[in-house]
């Protein structure tokens, strides 16, 4: 894990021009509210095998009132919508956070400019498995070029191989809209 950070913080070092936020330093806020998930790089087994198939999510994040992030998402799976919570736990060292109990080791936020895009790194271990992933978040159906960018640079400085990196698809399956299950939650 601490080999993982300390490529995160040489990333922030090493790529210039590229609007790193660490959430110590800022108020949560604008991080706050609706925002559709819209590509993934994951070292996860199997994530290169099933990239195509992964669908666009919805998440709403709120803040709680002892300061932890409440995630509600949304994906479409195997015909139906899954709908699931996670609260991530503030740390010690600022606006990080985690859950362990739930696999979550460390979620933050790596660049943003909060109105259009986030970059966000979360670090799991599920079912003996340890992974890392970034994920492109944005508050509309479409990422801006600035948004594409930044999500491939930092993915490639993270050490992502191309194909563990996904854009997901909107929700093709889904009943009434393709963005049905994404916007359940938003």
């Amino acid at each position: 894990m601490r080999a993982v950070l300390r490529a995160v913080l040489l990333a922030l070092v090493s790529v210039p021009r590229t609007q790193a936020v660490w959430l110590g330093r800022l108020d949560p806020k604008p991080l706050l509210g609706s925002w559709y998930v819209l590509a993934v790089a994951s070292g996860e087994k199997g994530f290169a095998l099933e990239k195509a198939t992964k669908n666009i999510e919805g998440v709403m994040v709120t803040l709680t009132p002892e300061n932890n992030l409440k995630m509600l998402s949304s994906r479409h799976r195997l015909e139906r919508c899954d709908v699931n919570v996670v609260e991530l736990l503030r740390q010690s060292s600022g606006w990080v956070f985690e859950n362990p109990s739930l696999g979550v080791l460390d979620y933050r936020v790596l660049g943003t400019n909060f109105r259009d895009y986030a970059i966000v790194f979360t670090q799991l271990e599920f079912k003996d498995e340890a992974f890392n992933t970034v994920e492109l978040y944005s508050r509309t159906e479409l990422a801006s070029q600035e948004a594409l960018r930044l999500f491939a640079r930092w993915s490639k400085v993270l050490g992502f191989l191309s194909q563990q990196q996904a854009t997901l698809l909107p929700d093709l399956n889904a009943s009434t809209s393709r963005w049905d299950c994404a916007r359940r939650v938003l």
